[in-house]
């Protein structure tokens, strides 16, 4: 089973949503057959890298409030990361620009890292307040999970992978996703939004039993009773 993940590693409810969705996966049966991939989607794809702006400031000025305001609508966001062990740090959390980190993930998920590599994106700007837009940062964090800096280093200077984020973000495009996070399941089922771990875990065996369901039909040879239950259906796009 395929589990596709549009994310972005400025969205705080993409790492709460990454941690409920592995605490269900590690409740699911059948865990270890299950492919998870991470797609690209930036909430600001205008963010400055070299900004240096705050979270408190970004959010002031995004929904006209003062500091103060924007300082309190951090609380229950830090309080839902915690409850899932883990720690925001919004005081001096750094807003920036994640296309080149989409484009570090998707080298490492060529060199067998992405997981890895996604993990410590969400940490590094979350909980240690690192600026995931920089590309000395980013070759840093890639090191941090094994992966080969001065390499990470030369690909972010050259236009590998512009592509593949781009590509991505137009299928999360054509897919109807307008936010993330947002989980897909053998393009079957969807689910958006940082949902509790009893959400995933019924997904997944939704998932599970629908294709192990789509097994034996093809065999039996009925067809037509394949894919009935389009309440969270997602159809592949036409090309």
């Amino acid at each position: 089973m395929k589990v596709e993940i549009w994310s972005d590693y400025a969205c705080p409810f993409c790492y709460i949503g990454k941690r409920k969705f592995e605490m269900a996966l590690e409740r699911f049966e059948h865990k270890e057959k299950v492919e998870t991939v991470f797609r690209s989607f930036e909430l600001d794809p205008n963010a400055d890298p070299n900004a240096n702006k705050s979270t408190y400031s970004m959010l002031a000025s995004k929904y006209g409030m003062s500091i103060e305001q924007a300082k309190a609508t951090t609380v229950n966001v830090a309080e839902q990361a915690a409850a899932v062990g883990l720690t925001f740090n919004f005081e001096n959390m750094v807003e920036t620009n994640t296309f080149d980190a989409h484009r570090v993930v998707q080298y490492a998920n060529e060199q067998g890292k992405a997981k890895e590599m996604s993990e410590r994106l969400f940490k590094a700007h979350f909980t240690d307040n690192e600026n995931v837009g920089n590309r000395s940062t980013l070759a840093q964090l890639a090191a941090e999970v094994g992966l080969d800096a001065d390499q990470v280093s030369e690909m972010l200077a050259t236009s590998s992978y512009k592509d593949d984020v781009r590509n991505q973000e137009e299928e999360g495009n054509r897919l109807g996703i307008r936010g993330v996070p947002y989980y897909v399941f053998d393009r079957k089922y969807a689910v958006s939004g940082a949902q509790s771990p009893e959400v995933f875990l019924d997904t997944l065996n939704k998932a599970w039993e629908e294709k192990y369901k789509a097994f034996v039909q093809v065999n039996e040879g009925d067809n037509d009773s394949l894919c009935t239950d389009g309440s969270c259906a997602i159809n592949e796009p036409k090309s």
